[in-house]
């Protein structure tokens, strides 16, 4: 079995590279919103000029003569270019599929970022802590080395943060999934406790994320001081901006380690399935009919971003089928006002955030553990349906990858 699987390092280039990483990357934003405009304006001249249509082939077969016109652009590796091609080319499939917007112009400062076929680099290991990677007209660039990266590589990616570059590489790992009998566990995903477990276990985000989090708001209060357009104001824009790149890396850093932790003790792997996208949607409404609770409903959903459910849900998929396990999603109607004990539903039974006791038969326990107690059930009773009923197939009901 095959699995994609991706790697994220931290750059170290020297001053020289650091330059060229600009220039490269601004050279394929160039080449984008060039394509990008022939393809919005000129597409119907060119058809009616050379009776073909105007697509990647076309637009790849031009930028080798832009490319010996101009020797900016022949500086920078064609692959990366054509790259920039490619993404314009998935853009415009996705809109005509009804999938996306149609595609905009690239800005500066924006997501700049530029990439390699995977057979174009070479890693080579310097030491415990480091390596270097070898980039098409670029050389040897040193990265931070936290993991190994095995298997064939397909692509590498540079881009630059807010923190820095950093490049990400993708590769094909091979993989025998062996038989996995570990139990199972039912997973409470909430805001309060990020994470509660139906055998008990709880995870807490790590305490640096809410004290950055007061110190961003401190800066944004600099921020709004600030004149716009002044260096002061873009300085605490950095600076802000900075603040939530760490937060979002050390939200990153505890969830790899958490869904590292429940799938190397569980086999499978029980959650809600939840729309994290319209949970967090906005309640302001329109002028004509505005929301109610705005504020309150704009909080919530700050906690459940900040706690990152999909994030988790999606590294728990992939880290399960490299092991062997299963993740069901079940749905997560009245999981957490039904009696683990009785299976009475009754929303009075669920007194606060932590206190669950059942109006039928008077049973307490924690609200969050009796949430996963009845979501790891609804999982046994789904992963039962689909074994009896073999017209269903495992990806349909238990969201399962199989390769």
């Amino acid at each position: 079995m095959k699995i994609h699987k991706g790697h994220s390092f931290r750059l170290k280039p020297s001053p020289e590279q650091e330059v060229f990483f600009l220039q490269c990357a601004g050279v394929c934003r160039l080449i984008y919103n060039l394509a990008l405009e022939q393809r919005r304006d000129w597409w119907q001249r060119y058809q009616a000029v050379t009776g073909g249509k105007l697509n990647y082939v076309a637009q790849a077969r031009e930028l080798t003569d832009l490319r010996g016109e101009f020797d900016f652009i022949g500086e920078v590796s064609q692959s990366a270019e054509q790259r920039a091609l490619k993404d314009l080319d998935t853009a415009f499939k996705n809109f005509f599929a009804g999938r996306a917007g149609f595609p905009r112009p690239r800005k500066r400062g924006i997501g700049d970022s530029f990439s390699f076929h995977g057979r174009e680099v070479q890693i080579e290991r310097l030491n415990a802590r480091w390596s270097r990677i070898r980039l098409p007209k670029i050389g040897w660039v040193k990265f931070r080395d936290t993991q190994q990266v095995r298997g064939k590589i397909t692509e590498a990616s540079v881009t630059r943060t807010v923190l820095g570059w950093q490049i990400s590489i993708a590769a094909f790992v091979e993989a025998e999934v062996q038989e996995n009998d570990l139990p199972a566990v039912g997973i409470d995903r909430g805001v309060a406790v990020p994470l509660a477990l139906s055998d008990g276990t709880t995870f807490e985000l790590p305490e640096s994320i809410e004290r950055l989090d007061r110190l961003h708001r401190r800066v944004q209060k600099v921020v709004a001081r600030r004149k716009r357009g002044s260096r002061r104001h873009a300085k605490a824009i950095q600076r802000a901006s900075g603040l939530k790149a760490r937060q979002a890396r050390i939200r990153k850093d505890w969830a790899h380690r958490t869904t590292t932790d429940i799938s190397r003790r569980n086999g499978t792997v029980v959650v809600e399935c939840l729309r994290t996208k319209n949970m967090t949607r906005s309640a302001k409404g329109t002028l004509a009919e505005p929301g109610r609770n705005v504020a309150q409903k704009r909080g919530l959903n700050r906690s459940i971003l900040n706690v990152g459910w999909h994030q988790i849900e999606t590294m728990l998929s992939y880290k399960l089928l490299y092991g062997g396990g299963t993740l069901v999603r079940v749905n997560a109607a009245y999981t957490s006002q039904t009696c683990s004990a009785c299976s009475a539903v009754d929303s009075r039974s669920r007194k606060n955030q932590a206190s669950f006791v059942c109006t039928t038969c008077g049973h307490r326990t924690n609200a969050d553990l009796n949430a996963a107690i009845n979501i790891l059930r609804r999982g046994n009773t789904a992963v039962l349906d689909v074994e009896d009923a073999h017209k269903l197939s495992c990806e349909a009901s238990t969201g399962r990858m199989v390769a």
